[in-house]
């Protein structure tokens, strides 16, 4: 169980570019549940144990961590629901959850070269969407859907993670993960609605490209930013000058608007 002096946040894919950071950035700060499947964050965890070989004695940062790693593809039938129970069991809560696992493959000669836009519509809309989707449901039939006044005292929420071309047409063959970043962004906002009767809100980052044109820990903030607000139902660019955006996006800059 969580001793309650920190919140805890269920995070997925921890271990690619953005769940890695977020882990090695926050791990002295969360509970963090860290979802992932071909690779684990570079982060301690809980199962480990470091010592100062010179100061034996010395508490070591690292043994802070409490990082619950949980390996599992999502995609699979039961994976949502066994993440959820194992998180529920280590922790006794969850007050944060980052729907950050994505799948991104485009397809540089368009959509009509042949069958590879169509054979990608499943894979990209099961994990982009269909996996936010089934974890926000769950977690809300476990315990969220019961306890309104605790999720308000605990400001409990929802950060998908999104991407500038949910909004946007870039060039590439991005078309079928645009897509399906598109529609994360307009579930996130059905959620934030619907969530609202029991006090957890629901918000989606959309940054643009990271590392390369963002820094990851831009991105890492932006998370951290919507955690400790009070804004529901939006979503929010990151990386993006406030003059440049469409679509009705707010840029989320180092503070919370």
């Amino acid at each position: 169980m969580s001793r309650g002096d920190r919140r805890v946040c269920l995070l997925t894919g921890a271990g690619g570019t953005l769940g890695d950071a977020f882990c090695r950035g926050l791990y002295t700060q969360y509970d963090i549940v860290a979802v992932h499947r071909n690779r684990i964050p570079a982060a301690p965890s809980q199962h480990e144990w470091f010592i100062d070989p010179f100061e034996p004695e010395t508490p070591v940062p690292e043994n802070a961590s409490r990082i619950f790693m949980i390996r599992a593809d999502l995609t699979e039938a039961g994976a949502v629901e066994r993440v959820v129970e194992l998180a529920l069991a280590r922790f006794g809560r969850v007050d944060l959850l980052v729907n950050n696992a994505g799948h991104s493959r485009w397809q540089p000669r368009g959509i009509v070269d042949g069958d590879a836009a169509l054979d990608e519509f499943e894979p990209h809309f099961a994990v982009n969407v269909g996996v936010p989707l089934r974890l926000s449901a769950r977690l809300a039939q476990r315990g969220w859907l019961h306890t309104a006044d605790e999720n308000r005292e605990h400001n409990r929420n929802i950060v998908n993670v999104s991407s500038i071309a949910g909004s946007r047409v870039y060039p590439g063959g991005q078309a079928v993960y645009a897509a399906s970043k598109a529609a994360l962004d307009q579930l996130t906002r059905h959620l934030a609605v619907e969530f609202a009767e029991f006090g957890v809100r629901a918000n989606a980052i959309a940054p643009n490209s990271f590392p390369a044109l963002v820094p990851t820990e831009q991105v890492v903030r932006a998370i951290v930013e919507l955690d400790q607000g009070k804004m529901t139902g939006e979503v929010f660019s990151v990386g993006v000058d406030a003059e440049d955006m469409a679509g009705g996006q707010h840029a989320l800059g180092a503070h919370a608007h």
